[in-house]
Parts: structure tokens; C-alpha cells; sequence
């Protein structure tokens, strides 16, 4: 298992994908399984349900337990395509209910920018605006930069999709993120040892590329009293920012790299606030709807009484309602109604119905 491994690892370090996270998982798998010889894991499996539950009861969370077990099936994979190995063990995936929900509303944000260094501040920054991963606006390369865009490369996107940012609005002004770029361009030029040179990375640090940044951004959410917040609630708060201005969401997915509407909804985050705004809103449609029917009732009140009359017909009420002509000469003219004296000389009273 130990050379299925190594060769995986060789296999993400080709494909720039050895992050941190990954080493740390491929190590606690290194560490249970690299003894052990590939055909017998395959042939018990129950090896690999025991390390699970081992894993459970340690404490570690369902999806840090699924992305170490994932690499021990890639490297099995990686072998199977090879035609080093004719198959992969049953490896059990277990549910995942750890859907993220963090956020920053804006003070919270500038509140942690004044507390990062300052070469991670354009760099948070730019996914407070933008809604992209860490290792995507880590990997841009002034080589990405044009004019008046910024573009992802495909290779570095997650889902393997290029997509642009401009830096300029429609009236040719540098937006918040030509702004920041153009500051990141005078940042660009670094001291050295051989003399002054140019950075490839629009984000750096001394000219190298941002590596790990968790222990500088746990800091920096300590000192500002938010522990506990995700850069990843970056990418979050940008998706709700675009939804809230008015951004066409078919814009806002394209503009932050999301493929799926699933992802794109459950990142357009509702929060307290959004409750209460929904609610004074409620409350004041249900008031204004009240003053209409009073209003209304109230008109109707200042309206004369209406009598109807026995053709049919409403009219103002003048203290009596008149027959009509032509229904008296109607009766009159029946046998049956002939003994009853239904017309008196004066016009005849009815109420009001």
C-alpha cells in the first residue's frame, strides 16, 4: 500500500492538487494502511470498516474520515488503470450533514481585513469581492491579467472552467477590483538579493506564491472576536452580495464559478437580518392593506341608501320608492290580484332590501 500511495502522491504533485489538506489525509492513511499488502486489503475489507469506526470514535468528523478513505480508492484507481491491479476494495462512504452556513456581513469583514497581515489583506479582499476559492486566486498570474480583465485559467479552476472577471464597468471606471488590482500591480515589484524584480503571482508573498494561510487567518479572527470563521465564508458572502444588489443569478454563478443552482441556492445565505426585513416588510403590506378596506368602508358609508324596486333597479334613497307604470297596469290586469288593492293612490312604501 505504501508504493500505491507514494504513486498518488506523485500523481497530485503533477497535478499542483498537493495541498495541505491533501498531505494530511494521505498521511493518517499512510499511517493506518501502508504496511498493509494491496490484495489482502481488497480481499477484507472489513479492515477498512474498522479504521472507519476507529476514526468515529476518535472524534474526527464524517467528511475528514470520507476524504482520507477517498484517497486510499483513488490510489487503488490509480493502479486498476494502470493494469498494476485488477480491483478496488469496497470502501464505505459515510453520510455528510456539515453543510456550511457562515457568512460576513461587512463590518465583520473589515473588522478581520485590519487584522490580517498585509500580504493577505488584497487577498481576502478579492474573495469578499469576487466569491472565489483560495487556490484559485492564489494561482492568478499577471500573465492572466489583460487590460481590463482578469481571467482564471481552466487548469486551476475546480470544476475545470476558465471564467473572467472585468475591471472596469460599462463606462470604462476601474470597479473595486480594477482598483485592487492596479494596487496589486504596484506591489508587483519585489527586492532581492540580485537587484529589484517583478512578481509572476498578482498575489504574493516576498514573490512567492500564498501557501497555507489557516494558522494567519485563525489569528486574525481571533484578535477581531470572530473565531471560527471560514475563508471559504468569503466565497458565500460574495454569492449573497451579487443576489442582494440585484446581480442576474445567471451572472452572479458565472461570475463566482458555481455550476449548479443546488450549490448557488444553498450559498445564497439568509441570516437574521434577512428575517427581520422579510417581516417588517410582511407587517407593512398587511398595514397598508388595512388602511385601503378602511378607506373603502369608509367611502361606502357616505354613500345615500340604495332601495330596489321591483323591476330591478337600485335607486337613492328619497324616503319612498315609486311602482312603475307599467307593473301597475301588469297587476291590474290579473284576476287573482284584482280583489287585493295593491296600488293606494299615493305612491307605494317598500324597504329597503
Amino acid at each position: 500500500m505504501s508504493q500505491l500511495l507514494d504513486s498518488l502522491e506523485q500523481d497530485y504533485k503533477a497535478r499542483s492538487k498537493d495541498s495541505p489538506q491533501f498531505l494530511s489525509n494521505l498521511k493518517r492513511i499512510r499511517e493506518a494502511f501502508g504496511l498493509w499488502r494491496a490484495v489482502n486489503l481488497t480481499a477484507e475489507p472489513e479492515a477498512i470498516d474498522k479504521y472507519i469506526n476507529e476514526c468515529k470514535e476518535s472524534g474526527l468528523a464524517s467528511s475528514t474520515i470520507n476524504r482520507g478513505t477517498q484517497l486510499l480508492a483513488q490510489a487503488y484507481q490509480l493502479f486498476v488503470e494502470r493494469k498494476l491491479l485488477n480491483a478496488v476494495p469496497l470502501i464505505r462512504h459515510l453520510p455528510e450533514h456539515n453543510a456550511r452556513h457562515g457568512f460576513f456581513e461587512d463590518a465583520d469583514f473589515k473588522a478581520v481585513l485590519g487584522k490580517l497581515p498585509d500580504y493577505l489583506a488584497d487577498f481576502a479582499q478579492f474573495g469578499y469581492l469576487v466569491g472565489w476559492r483560495k487556490g484559485e486566486i492564489a494561482s492568478l498570474l499577471w500573465a492572466d491579467v489583460d487590460a481590463d480583465v482578469i481571467r482564471l485559467r481552466a487548469e486551476h479552476s475546480k470544476n475545470r472552467h476558465g471564467r473572467s472577471v472585468p475591471l472596469c464597468d460599462s463606462e470604462g471606471k476601474l470597479t473595486q477590483v480594477g482598483q485592487l488590482i492596479e494596487r496589486r500591480r504596484s506591489a508587483r515589484t519585489i527586492k532581492t538579493d540580485v537587484g529589484p524584480q517583478l512578481a509572476s503571482y498578482v498575489f504574493h508573498r516576498k514573490g512567492e506564491p500564498i501557501g497555507d494561510i489557516r494558522k494567519a487567518w485563525t489569528t486574525a479572527c481571533t484578535k477581531a472576536g470572530l473565531m471560527g470563521k471560514l475563508f471559504h465564508d468569503l466565497r458565500r458572502t460574495a454569492v449573497r452580495n451579487m443576489v442582494r444588489a440585484g446581480v442576474p443569478e445567471r451572472v452572479a454563478m458565472e461570475i463566482s464559478g458555481h455550476r449548479t443552482r443546488s450549490i448557488f441556492d444553498r450559498y445564497n445565505i439568509v441570516n437574521e437580518r434577512d428575517k427581520q426585513d422579510a417581516m417588517r416588510r410582511t407587517q407593512d403590506y398587511l398595514g397598508s392593506v388595512s388602511k385601503k378596506r378602511n378607506h373603502s368602508c369608509n367611502a361606502e358609508s357616505r354613500e345615500p341608501m340604495r332601495s330596489r324596486t321591483l323591476l330591478g333597479h337600485c335607486e337613492k334613497e328619497t324616503g319612498s320608492t315609486c311602482i312603475d307604470p307599467a307593473v301597475k297596469a301588469l297587476f291590474s290586469i290579473s284576476p287573482w290580484l284584482r280583489g287585493v288593492d295593491l296600488f293606494p293612490s299615493g305612491p307605494l312604501i317598500l324597504c329597503n332590501l
